[in-house]
């Protein structure tokens, strides 16, 4: 959400930071003058999975940032056969670590030394001291030695060596290009709220990464909440932290994908989405009142474009209030009226909810908060006021004993008014409009007028001797100190813990709070939650989107990236603003948006106050690449419904850079203007004002064209295709099938189509895919799964396990590259079907195979 507040962003310095303005180049941070002892190994000891060992400092402290920790514990553990775990901490344990409580990993299973994939080893080096290296087989992936270990109380840094020009994946989140630029980049991670600035940190903090070194994949996680940098430069990868433990875990891989699984597998897999989240969204801050929101909905029906959800932002509230209705211009009598003729139209409704609270004594939900203490704390004991959209504001402190009962409480009863589909929670960073506790010393009854504005003043002098406020090491913020946006980092939760150590946790525990309460409220029924702050672990409970973006084609392209870095962080529902969001979008570059965004996991159209009205109806060039690109979307759903569920048993992505699944094609491993859906659909994107085609990247086979079944061949090399302002290139890969179903205006209604089968043949006549459904609405519900298996003009239909009744049949089966198909025999019996061709295919009309039952389906010439 666009702030009322512009700050401008600057970065302050102190006496020994380093500044905003030094390249990323420098390996290390220490000045040429101080040179750190490192550690060395004392003791060593065996454990079940692996071992521990003291490390002692090795001489004079060098109290760098902060004052040097002289006794730490080693910890290995060889968790599985493809993860192992090195964990660094202070021994006598009194630095901040992320309670089990709050994000549980999955433990050890002891695979042991022998069964791993993975060795750990170890040297004493005399001038940098303990240096430890991660192997697989013969091959280095993680390598400190030649580094000093540096570990203080308010500062970690740890330094491993890369090879020239690694191509290196994930660790943000920040807008940037997929594969990192290993020569200069600095990744802060530090949760704020950002408008869609390039490279610099925003919303929320993700620190795994995966590495590509010959055609296989590795990767590394590091488990720490503080705010740091990760630098990439002079052939490193250098970690320098604001304090806590440097707890690290490995992944073999050696598929981008088995990485991803194998992450997942320690964080959490994604969260089983309703299916009604595929369709289509459509919100607007600045819809002035229901009614205009009714006209839009029937507008998107007049022009037969797909409308799944509507959603309101901060409009529908009273004087920006959570749990409450604009009694003029979103009455709630109307607001059940509006729901329920949505879900008579199998349509669904999501409102966006704050986290902050108004300080105002006459609110109930402030009232029933602070009678049951939820609220975070200044240092001296008294509540944290800060400015938000109510005015004078509270926060929500999640380490709170009551908290989640509380919040779960105002959750049931704004429900209970109006029993929305889903919710999204925004500004969970947490955002605030000022710098500091600037209610302080109020009275609970004082509320400003509304609309609240801040006018933007000086900004206060940066407290260098408040080492919480401003650490000795400053990293790369985009704003002038860390609380800057954003609860201060001296405020308190239950705990007695400062905010300076759990700030990047508070989005993913808000998140949590509201999915548990959300399923404690609708016992069987999957909730549907929109966050942008997330980190790791996030994608069990939420969706995101890369926020404030900005109307423009820069913007458009970097969203791909974004969407592919949080397949990497297992948070596959994520999509961008379709559009832009801020800033006035413009007629061509809308059709192009969507022309993308109906192939992003989560589609939505939203845009700011103030900007240019841009739903997808009101140019003809745009509503029509809508229906196109969304009939694909709509005609897919279970196409893309059985990938999400791969993510939520493997922890797959959905959306997949061509690196991922080309490895061993080295052009891919740069290419992020194209991407794939699921395993099979390519897209190729017109990311250029004014172009009208495209050069795509076509990786080695076949590959059909959506429209019309022709095949290009491809040979690892771009193709110029044409691309009218309403058309995007689509290509099936050759080797796969394609469930799919006739596509509707909604979820509910497309569920009842036929399903069809795309059979995209290879050069040895073979293709197979699955298919997975069931009811997409529940978590006790039936399900299915079938293998589909295509080889030498014989099509084979196998359960695998599951019994939900699929109710359409399959009535149609696409043959791409198999000519001339002239009968169809199903089960060895021959049936009455229409056979058409074109381009090299045989299309198969006129079946009614049922999808519940085993079936052979054969093809004659």
């Amino acid at each position: 959400m666009l702030l009322k507040c512009n700050i401008v962003a600057l970065f302050y310095l102190g006496a020994t930071a380093v500044s905003a303005n030094t390249a990323a180049v420098l390996g290390t941070v220490p000045p040429s003058s101080t040179v750190c002892p490192g550690y060395h190994v004392g003791y060593i000891q065996n454990t079940t999975d692996g071992f521990t060992a003291s490390l002692k400092l090795a001489g004079t402290p060098c109290n760098l940032y902060g004052v040097d920790i002289a006794d730490l514990t080693l910890s290995v553990s060889f968790d599985t056969n493809d993860r192992l775990h090195v964990h660094v901490q202070d021994t006598a344990g009194k630095q901040y670590q992320i309670p089990s409580s709050v994000l549980p990993l999955d433990p050890s299973h002891g695979a042991g030394k022998a069964r791993s994939s993975l060795q750990f080893d170890y040297s004493q080096d005399k001038t940098s001291g303990f240096g430890f290296r991660v192997r697989r087989g013969s091959e280095v992936i993680f390598d400190t030695t030649g580094h000093p270990l540096i570990f203080e109380d308010q500062y970690i840094e740890v330094t491993s060596k890369l090879p020239a020009d690694a191509n290196i994946y994930g660790i943000g989140e920040a807008p940037d290009f997929f594969r990192r630029d290993t020569a200069n980049t600095i990744k802060t991670l530090w949760n704020r709220e950002a408008a869609g600035e390039f490279g610099k940190n925003s919303y929320g903090s993700h620190t795994v990464y995966l590495e590509l070194r010959g055609n296989s994949f590795h990767g590394a996680y590091l488990h720490n909440s503080h705010g740091m940098d990760i630098v990439l430069a002079n052939n490193t990868i250098q970690y320098r932290i604001l304090g806590g433990t440097a707890d690290f875990y490995f992944f073999n891989g050696p598929s981008a994908l088995d990485v991803i699984s194998q992450y997942t597998e320690l964080v959490g897999r994604p969260y089983r989405v309703p299916y009604w989240a595929l369709g289509l969204h459509n919100c607007r801050y600045g819809y002035s009142s229901v009614y205009e929101v009714n006209d839009v909905i029937a507008n998107y029906s007049k022009a037969s474009i797909p409308l799944e959800a509507v959603w309101s932002d901060v409009d529908y509230m009273d004087t920006g209030r959570g749990f409450t209705f604009d009694p003029v211009n979103y009455p709630l009598s109307e607001m059940q009226k509006q729901l329920e003729a949505l879900h008579a139209s199998n349509q669904r409704r999501v409102l966006i909810v704050h986290p902050a609270i108004q300080h105002n004594v006459s609110y109930d939900p402030y009232a029933r908060g602070a009678a049951n203490d939820v609220f975070v704390k200044n240092p001296d004991g008294s509540e944290y006021i800060t400015q938000v959209w109510p005015g004078y504001s509270v926060l929500p402190d999640w380490f709170g004993a009551n908290t989640d009962s509380w919040w779960g409480g105002e959750l049931t009863r704004f429900l209970d008014k109006l029993s929305v589909d889903g919710l999204w929670i925004d500004m969970n960073e947490p955002s605030t409009f000022c710098v500091g506790s600037c209610g302080s010393g109020r009275p609970a009854d004082e509320v400003p007028p509304y609309p609240w504005t801040v006018d933007p003043q000086p900004h206060r002098p940066v407290n260098f001797s408040n080492h919480l406020l401003a650490p000795p090491y400053s990293i790369h913020q985009a704003l002038v100190e860390l609380s800057d946006s954003t609860i201060e980092t001296t405020a308190v939760n239950a705990q007695g813990i400062a905010e300076f150590y759990t700030h990047n946790l508070y989005g993913y525990m808000h998140s949590k709070s509201t999915y548990n309460s959300l399923a404690k409220y609708r016992p069987n029924t999957r909730p549907f939650l929109l966050s942008p702050t997330t980190f790791a672990g996030s994608g069990k409970y939420v969706s995101h989107w890369v926020g404030d973006n900005h109307s423009n084609f820069f913007d458009l392209r970097v969203s791909i990236s974004s969407m592919l870095d949080f397949g990497i962080f297992g948070i596959p529902m994520m999509g961008a603003d379709i559009c832009g969001f801020e800033d006035d979008t413009t007629e061509e570059l809308c059709a192009r948006w969507v022309e993308v965004g109906a192939f992003y996991p989560f589609a939505r159209d939203h845009n700011m106050y103030g900007a240019i009205p841009q739903e997808l109806y009101r140019w003809p060039t745009v509503a029509e690449a809508s229906r196109r690109a969304l009939g694909i979307r709509y005609s897919l759903l279970p196409y893309i419904y059985t990938h999400l569920q791969n993510s939520v048993e493997k922890g797959w992505p959905l959306a997949r850079a061509l690196v991922f699944e080309f490895p061993q094609v080295a052009a891919t491993a740069g290419i992020d203007t194209q991407f794939l859906v699921g395993d099979a659909l390519l897209i190729s994107p017109v990311l250029t004002e004014g172009e009208t085609s495209v050069d795509a990247f076509f990786p080695s086979g076949i590959w059909y064209d959506w429209y019309d079944y022709s095949a290009i061949k491809g040979a690892n090399a771009n193709v110029t295709l044409d691309a009218p302002l309403e058309h995007v290139n689509v290509h099936i890969r050759s080797g796969r099938i394609l469930p799919g179903q006739n596509p509707a205006l909604t979820t509910a209604e497309s569920r009842k189509g036929e399903f069809f089968l795309i059979v995209a043949a290879d050069g040895n006549n073979h293709a197979s895919g699955s298919l997975y459904y069931d009811d997409g609405e529940t978590f006790d519900t039936p399900h299915r799964w079938i293998n589909l298996d295509y080889n030498d003009n014989v099509l084979t239909i196998k359960q695998v396990n599951g019994n939900y009744t699929i109710a359409p049949c399959l009535s149609k089966i696409s043959l791409l590259g198999v000519r001339d198909v002239k009968t169809v025999m199903v089960n060895d019996v021959h049936v009455a079907v229409t056979i058409a061709h074109t381009n090299g295919a045989s299309i198969v009309e006129g079946l009614c195979v049922d999808l519940n039952a085993d079936a052979v389906i054969s093809f004659d010439f």
